[in-house]
């Protein structure tokens, strides 16, 4: 393989590991708990229970694995790491072609309902974050959001398109915009969801929000105050962490399980309300079966060390639409416009930060009349 060759890639899980992961899966020494803390301490034992037998005992993977085939897939090298993506061209041939990059602890797979819809008038790259999933583990240190961004510009060019639109969610939304900001003349538009936005230390900032905004505000707070456990482990000790994760998959499945309860849409009253049990349980699958856990934790180690991801930045250029779910985003309007060229407002009633599992028409509905307005 050169250093720039794209090689057609399959997914085919060895048998060994599927009995290996039941086998573990049956073995697990669970963990009491405080008597009716339900959520608020974590993943409830009964409910992680229930979750696992199924994994265990009625989760289908070979047949996820099936349909996860169906989408043309493709590895290539950048700067010697494995970048994993699928590739679904239109048939349109004169189709916008759109880069779909997904949030931690997601993984490609969480675009799988919106490719039918979105094909018809783009030509999909749908990535995987490299580090996570069948990109494999990191090789090497560094990979902090300016260099993974660069990497999916180079994917791009090998592809051979020059221009193109991007659409992320969550940690995906700072590479996307990323993007924008290194190649603003070949990014038509950048679509985002889930974009986490933060006041500056000016007190104007907060004159005048809406009820609506203050709102997502006190979310704000509550995200960092109750909820940043994950980002403070996983951006200062990714590697003890790793241990855990690596070696138990019920501990995967709760590290996982726990941010689709609190990220997906709030009237949801447990995660596959939101998402799909076996939607889930494809993405904790696809994270156990290729031991990314601890590289994917990396990301976050490399974000925090990175000096120029909390440096000023010059506003981006690239039109951008943002997509909110009422219910549960944090994004303040007044924020994503001082940092973005805003050009598409749309608020959902429904949804969370995974919009392309938990409403995958509402968000290809918005990507397409997006994209339409600037072709």
């Amino acid at each position: 393989m050169t250093s720039t060759e794209i090689r057609r890639f399959h997914i085919d899980v060895p048998q060994a590991d599927l009995d290996d992961l039941r086998d573990r899966l049956r073995r697990t020494r669970w963990s009491g708990e405080i008597p009716g803390a339900g959520w608020s301490r974590g993943v409830p034992v009964d409910y992680l229970k229930g979750l696992a037998d199924h994994w265990a005992n009625g989760y289908d993977w070979r047949a996820a694995e099936a349909k996860l085939n169906e989408l043309p897939q493709f590895t290539t090298e950048v700067d010697g790491q494995t970048i994993h993506f699928a590739h679904v061209r239109s048939d349109d041939a004169d189709a916008l072609p759109l880069l779909l990059l997904h949030d931690w602890p997601g993984s490609f797979t969480q675009f799988t309902e919106v490719v039918e819809p979105l094909s018809k008038e783009f030509h999909l790259v749908i990535a995987s974050t490299p580090g996570v999933g069948f990109g494999g583990p990191l090789t090497a240190p560094g990979w902090n959001t300016g260099k993974i961004a660069s990497a999916f510009v180079e994917v791009m060019d090998r592809l051979g398109y020059d221009r193109y639109g991007v659409q992320g969610g969550g940690g995906g939304a700072w590479i996307a915009a990323e993007m924008g900001r290194q190649v603003p003349g070949r990014v038509v538009g950048i679509h985002l969801n889930g974009l986490v936005t933060f006041p500056s230390d000016d007190p104007a900032d907060f004159a005048g929000l809406t009820g609506d905004e203050q709102e997502r505000l006190a979310r704000l707070q509550n995200f960092r105050d109750d909820m940043m456990g994950f980002n403070v482990i996983q951006s200062t000790r990714p590697q003890t962490l790793a241990y855990g994760l690596h070696d138990s998959p019920v501990g995967q499945l709760a590290w996982i399980t726990e941010k689709f309860k609190e990220w997906t849409d709030a009237a949801a009253e447990l995660p596959e309300d939101a998402v799909g049990r076996d939607n889930l349980l494809t993405n904790v699958s696809v994270y156990w079966f290729t031991g990314t856990a601890g590289s994917s934790a990396n990301l976050y180690y490399e974000m925090a060390h990175d000096p120029a991801a909390w440096a000023p930045k010059e506003r981006g250029t690239v039109p951008t639409a943002i997509a909110l779910a009422r219910t549960t985003d944090i994004t303040v309007r007044r924020f994503a416009e001082r940092d973005h060229n805003v050009t598409r407002w749309t608020e959902f009633e429904r949804g969370g930060n995974f919009l392309s599992l938990e409403q995958p028409e509402l968000l290809a509905g918005d990507v397409r009349e997006f994209f339409s307005a600037l072709r």
